[in-house]
């Protein structure tokens, strides 16, 4: 009885230290995330998290090729996309689908997490509100809309460019697997502003670029200031209506219903596609122009900083003999898209272990691409 009533105390008293830390978020990772049997965040965990509901309207179903699913995919592509642990991998070939293959029990009607697929989902919505009128300037300052940040060494200087761009400054260790660090703040946390807001920066915007959760989560909060509107229904009501999404999605939150908008839209593998080929279609679809082609090229437009791997919220590779840009998410969620061959891929999954040499790009999506593009040509 003794034994037990010290064991409770200590338990007790480290509940309380972790509140006081400011760890009490550990708390529902732990829940959601390590009682569930699983590592890390994961994509099917978006019954799990409070959400905004980004809705369709009027559903409109691909067109399917003559040749759908008629080609079988080779031993090395199956072998790949095997091993990594895909739930869905699409082609889509001027503006339609050729081929569809899902693993693992998922199947076309299965929503998973976008993770970081997101935060180009974010620019897109920054180049809606420009392009009304709601924000003035990529080059608006972030103080602007937020005043605190008048205060805040090097965050007087901060702009929308620099967050769309990933070059803050902001001092964010983009560390996905250490429950200490922001990302899980922001994942598990209550507040997104407590999570974000609190942040210092290292050094001042637009000297470098790194990738940082934390950037697009601000660009968020401006873009939903701006708006006046949750996010989640401003990208139903510009983008997932006129696109004909065959679903319904979710945008988790935090508890106070503010989006993640550096991660964490749940949707259908179909419907991403969709959002690939409105980038092959320069932002038109069914005659309506849904997005000012003169900002997709700068989302597509690597940046000097980056050394030319990133635009705005688009990882890009014109190293590769088959140019290409993507939505990139956490454990291989893709939306690959390829203009020279008028294609767009998609590939999702649980890719726990990500390879990324190619000088912070998947290996894997260079592969995915020669070898689609080959087989599909």
């Amino acid at each position: 009885m003794i034994i037990f009533v010290y064991f409770l105390t200590g338990i007790i008293a480290v509940v309380i230290i972790m509140y006081l830390l400011g760890y009490a978020y550990l708390f529902n990772g732990i829940s959601k995330t390590y009682l569930r049997g699983k590592s890390s965040a994961n994509i099917d965990d978006g019954k799990l998290f409070s959400s905004n509901l980004i809705a369709t309207k009027t559903p409109e179903l691909w067109d399917e090729a003559p040749e759908y699913n008629k080609t079988t995919l080779p031993k090395n592509i199956v072998d790949d996309l095997i091993q990594s642990n895909t739930a869905s991998f699409l082609v889509v070939k001027n503006g339609q689908l050729v081929h569809e293959q899902y693993w693992n029990g998922y199947d076309q009607l299965s929503k998973t997490n976008s993770f970081s697929m997101a935060k180009a989902v974010t620019v897109m919505l920054l180049g809606k509100a420009l392009e009304e009128g709601k924000i003035k300037s990529l080059d608006d300052k972030f103080s602007d809309y937020f005043e605190e940040f008048k205060n805040k060494e090097f965050g007087d200087q901060l702009t929308l460019r620099n967050l769309a761009q990933m070059e803050a400054g902001l001092n964010w260790d983009e560390d996905y697997k250490n429950p200490f660090l922001p990302n899980a703040k922001a994942y598990y946390g209550k507040s997104l502003v407590d999570a974000t807001f609190s942040r210092k920066f290292k050094e001042n915007p637009g000297e470098r670029f790194e990738y940082q959760s934390g950037s697009t989560q601000l660009l968020g909060f401006a873009v939903r200031k701006a708006i006046n509107q949750s996010l989640a229904s401003y990208l139903s009501e510009k983008f997932w209506v006129p696109l004909g999404m065959e679903q319904n999605a979710d945008w988790s939150t935090d508890e106070s219903g503010m989006e993640k908008t550096y991660c964490c839209i749940h949707s259908n593998s179909r419907d991403f596609a969709k959002l690939g080929q409105l980038f092959l279609d320069d932002g038109k679809a069914y005659g309506q122009q849904i997005l000012n082609l003169d900002f997709i090229n700068q989302m597509k437009t690597p940046t000097k900083k980056s050394e030319d791997i990133y635009g705005m919220g688009f990882w890009i590779n014109n190293d590769n003999p088959v140019k290409h840009y993507y939505f990139l998410g956490l454990q291989g969620q893709y939306i690959i898209m390829i203009p020279e061959h008028n294609m767009v891929i998609v590939r999702t999954g649980s890719y726990t272990n990500l390879p990324k040499t190619d000088r912070g790009r998947p290996d894997q999506v260079k592969f995915i691409v020669n070898e689609t593009v080959q087989l599909f040509q």
